[in-house]
């Protein structure tokens, strides 16, 4: 089995996008090289037997067989033991009730549950389910004690870390086991392996930032909520005894194998492929170069919305403002919002007058704007930024005699900018826009912050450093981990012992020294050498931990995970680490390294986004 093998089909379909009204995808220097490449592969597939027929637009697979989803286990019931108290007084409650209750009871130390949303999002949705004797008797969530709930799987957390080696291979394996005949799928032939194949299990939906409908129940997936997507010869999976499937499809021009619909916001979920497979490479190869064409076109597209500023139409001035802040900002358009999502999010075509201020001089710069709103996950996006003149001047216009709550672009929809979009590239949206400039951001960051001269720990530090520029003009922020405090206090406890280490050796190293001058013999000599060399290893060690510290310090609120996975061209990462000597590793993970092993295999130093 060849882990990470592409269709040759594919890769000569993709060599010859321009016959297919995709002009300019690449330019004549990188076609003859990804010609040449191409090449190469197809004789490595040749070669493997896995050559295969060009499918027609729009077909995925013509075969996919599959054992459906992994499903959650069913509830566990509390030991007798465990007491749920209202009013200070025991209470046995029903066991829907009770399972609902170890969801919140599992988070009573985590600070969601310190909010009043959630208490309240929580509380609605627990009542929902209890029996009529319990809704009568529960009705302040105040009076409700978790406490012995929540202890309860601390503890059985606790006594799980501390299972014997025997036991803890005993579980591995149970867990491999259940991989094996749900992770992995028939694909055309090929087993491929399935990214997601467990149903999330119910719990409490917690959502990101100040999300409004955090505390909510997630409700349990049942195989009745399960649509299933195989194909018509191969053997439909069973459900799990005494169930059905809500129904079952085929579907060949979409690589999702099951799909479900939540019950927070109504979003549909799918089981999918592994990042590592055929199918998600390719995709991820066409999503690149997508965003490397528009470097070709990107000056035009600029020049022509600076003209668009002063245009006697507000609508293209206002589709002009508003595709300077999508290239500039990152911002996203504002149709991201998922279905009966509730949450005032907002995106650059619904941006309101409430959400920017406008300030002709601050802190000593001209012409800036201040952003303040929700964005997509209900993060909040706050930015004082200089804008060029035109800007400000139309962006004061488009604010005229508006209310607070009017539309600051009330001429353009994100239909009619996706539009425009597409007639300026084929293929441009707002999100490619996002890829193209932190692919950029990240080369340029790093051709700047790189010094060849440094160690590989310095040198990761500025790729982290450059990851970071990308996260911040993304607004991909994260909350402050938990155990930043403790994890921070235990690494300057080791570069404390670490310095001690090395004012000791460098006392040693001095009166090594002395006795030398005075003895002038080769175990003298021998003696401050080896002192020397240990010496350095442990200035090496300590400048490793320093820089980890200020790695750790700078990063505590950005999410780095998100640009490196979805916005980044791995091939800058790959060239970079071969031109600097940094093994792969040591950027991907495993599984960052099987998503992207198309560019590990395709990226030598010196490409180019």
């Amino acid at each position: 089995m060849f882990k990470h093998a592409y269709s040759v089909a594919t890769w000569l379909a993709l060599c010859n996008l321009r016959s297919v009204g995709i002009p300019g995808l690449l330019s004549s220097w990188s076609f003859k090289c990804f010609q040449t490449k191409a090449a190469q592969i197809k004789g490595k597939f040749v070669k493997a037997g896995w050559e295969e027929e060009n499918y027609e637009d729009g077909v995925k697979w013509k075969v996919l067989e599959h054992k459906g989803p992994y499903f959650a286990p069913p509830y566990e019931p509390l030991p007798d033991d465990v007491k749920f108290y209202y009013a200070g007084e025991p209470m046995k409650l029903s066991q829907a009730t009770e399972e609902v209750a170890t969801f919140y009871g599992k988070m009573l130390d985590h600070e969601y549950t310190t909010k009043e949303a959630f208490q309240k999002n929580f509380f609605h949705d627990w009542r929902e389910v209890m029996t009529a004797e319990e809704h009568k008797k529960i009705k302040h969530l105040h009076k409700c004690d978790f406490s012995e709930i929540h202890k309860y799987f601390v503890d059985k957390n606790e006594a799980r870390k501390a299972l014997p080696k025997e036991e803890k291979q005993k579980l591995k394996k149970e867990t491999e086991k259940i991989q094996e005949e749900f992770g992995y799928c028939i694909l055309d032939g090929h087993q491929e392996k399935i990214g997601n194949f467990k149903t999330e299990p119910p719990g409490l939906f917690r959502g990101r930032g100040d999300h409004p409908k955090m505390g909510m129940l997630k409700k349990r997936i049942m195989p009745e909520d399960v649509i299933i997507n195989c194909s018509k010869e191969s053997k439909v999976p069973e459900p799990p005894a005494g169930h059905k499937w809500k129904e079952v499809r085929c579907d060949n021009t979409v690589t999702w194998l099951a799909s479900w619909t939540e019950n927070i916001q109504g979003s549909i979920k799918y089981i999918m492929l592994n990042p590592s497979s055929k199918l998600k490479g390719e995709k991820d190869w066409q999503k690149y170069e997508i965003a490397r064409r528009l470097k070709d076109v990107v000056d035009k597209i600029r020049a022509q919305y600076r003209t668009d500023w002063k245009s006697r139409e507000m609508k293209k001035r206002q589709r002009a403002v508003a595709l300077y802040f999508i290239d500039k900002l990152a911002l996203r358009a504002g149709n991201e919002k998922e279905e009966g999502e509730t949450a005032d999010t907002v995106g650059c075509c619904s941006l309101r007058v409430e959400h920017i201020n406008l300030h002709s001089n601050l802190d000593g710069k001209e012409n800036v704007v201040e952003f303040d709103f929700l964005g997509k996950d209900s993060i909040r996006y706050y930015n004082k930024v200089p804008v060029e003149r035109e800007v400000f001047k139309n962006l004061r216009l488009f604010m005229e005699n508006k209310d607070p709550a009017d539309e600051l672009f009330d001429r353009l929809t994100t239909t009619i900018l996706n539009k425009h979009l597409q007639d300026l590239m084929d293929g441009l949206t707002a999100k490619v826009f996002r890829t193209y400039n932190a692919s950029i951001t990240l080369q340029q960051q790093l051709k700047e912050l790189t010094s060849e001269d440094d160690n590989v720990a310095a040198k990761i530090l500025s790729y982290n450093r450059a990851n970071r520029a990308v996260a911040l003009l993304c607004n991909h922020q994260r909350a402050l981990p938990k155990t930043f405090e403790k994890s921070m206090q235990n690494l300057q406890t080791k570069i404390s012992n670490k310095e001690e280490q090395l004012a000791e050796i460098k006392k040693e190293l001095k009166k090594a020294k002395t006795n030398l001058k005075a003895n002038k013999d080769e175990k003298s000599k021998k003696e401050v050498e080896k002192k020397k060399k240990l010496k350095e290893r442990i200035e090496e060690q300590l400048m490793k931990l320093q820089v980890q510290a200020t790695d750790k310090e700078e990063n505590k609120q950005i999410a780095l995970g998100t640009s490196k996975l979805n916005y980044l061209d791995p091939r800058i990462t790959v060239a970079w680490c071969k031109k600097y000597g940094v093994p792969i590793e040591k950027v991907y993970n495993k599984t960052q390294r099987d998503k992207f092993a198309w560019a590990i295999a395709m990226a030598d130093e010196d490409f180019e986004f």
